[in-house]
């Protein structure tokens, strides 16, 4: 069955069965995203129930039943942890979902690190024995600043630039856990391939007209992953006795220029127009360095633990998310 498939064993909601007297359910945030609405199937497929908070408080659409909660994107409340074993935070402010307006860039800082801080401290009111045993937390590799060609383990220091510092004060956010014996995962998660949004839905249009192209000089290296092996990592370190800094990249590392050629190639469209790096410099101001940095981030621990990519080449991950469009 592929990742994507909703098995019928889905879990019931808590209107209809009463679990959360029981500590055994994952609690999910963000999962009306472009993540959360593949991670939610798999996790009915394991878990015992799944509670998921949005701002509106509806369930995600789809067949997986789920106690859907509402919060305002910072509070979670005191009573989103009951029955709750596992936290899996993924919310926050889309980096590339409009112009780098300081009200922007507020809000990115504030999904991330408020929420974050907010949901922490809800976990640490509760006695020890009621709390989450495990808490996932998505981070990025904007961590990592640009690094050049230097080859990023999962222990490497931080890097310079606004997504570097987001992501430091994100990751001590969620670290705080960690003092009260959480095992805590900061997934530092690369671009993430799907076909219906992100970064491949913004790259398809320019390509599928013949005027896509490399970014800046094309060298820098461009750490991505398939969403369905993002969606395998983190069901992996579920169960696993993983825990610190994850990088959730692809094994397989390519510049922006390989990038463009797989991408043109994979549309079968020239891929010859460069975009300038002062232009998208102009356009995207302080965020810019995400596109014309480099980061070779190497997934070390995940494969140390024995993960295994579905999707480890870029191809294999082109092929599947743009076959399925065109089909």
């Amino acid at each position: 069955m592929g990742t994507n498939e909703v098995d019928s064993r889905i879990v019931e909601s808590s209107s209809s069965k009463n679990v959360k007297s029981v500590r055994s359910g994952v609690l999910v945030t963000g999962a009306t995203g472009l993540v959360g609405r593949r991670l939610l199937p798999g996790l009915a497929r394991r878990s015992a129930w799944v509670r998921t908070l949005s701002r509106s408080g509806a369930a995600p659409e789809g067949e997986v039943t789920v106690d859907a909660g509402s919060w305002d994107g910072i509070d979670p409340g005191p009573t989103s942890l009951d029955g709750v074993a596992s936290v899996i935070h993924l919310a926050g402010e889309p980096v590339f979902g409009g112009l780098p307006s300081a009200d922007r860039l507020t809000r990115i800082r504030a999904s991330r690190i408020d929420s974050t801080t907010r949901l922490v401290e809800r976990i640490l009111e509760r006695t020890p024995d009621d709390r989450p045993s495990t808490f996932i937390c998505a981070s990025a590799v904007g961590y990592y600043g640009d690094r050049g060609a230097e080859s990023l383990l999962d222990d490497a220091t931080m890097g310079e630039g606004y997504l570097a510092e987001v992501c430091r004060d994100w990751e001590a956010a969620a670290a705080a856990a960690a003092a009260a014996g959480i095992r805590v995962v900061r997934l530092r998660i690369g671009v993430v391939l799907a076909r219906e949004g992100g970064a491949l839905a913004l790259m398809r249009l320019p390509f599928s007209l013949g005027v896509g192209g490399r970014l800046g000089s094309g060298e820098q290296y461009f750490p991505w992953i398939h969403a369905d092996d993002l969606v395998r990592s983190i069901l992996f370190c579920l169960d696993e006795p993983i825990e610190g800094p994850v990088n959730a990249v692809a094994p397989e590392a390519v510049t922006n220029a390989e990038l463009t050629r797989e991408l043109g190639a994979a549309l079968r469209r020239p891929a010859v127009i460069p975009v300038p790096a002062f232009a998208v410099k102009i356009a995207l101001g302080g965020i810019s360095g995400e596109l014309l940095g480099s980061r070779l981030v190497v997934p070390k621990r995940l494969q140390d633990a024995g993960f295994e990519f579905e999707h480890p080449t870029l191809k294999s991950a082109l092929e599947a998310e743009l076959r399925k469009v065109r089909a």
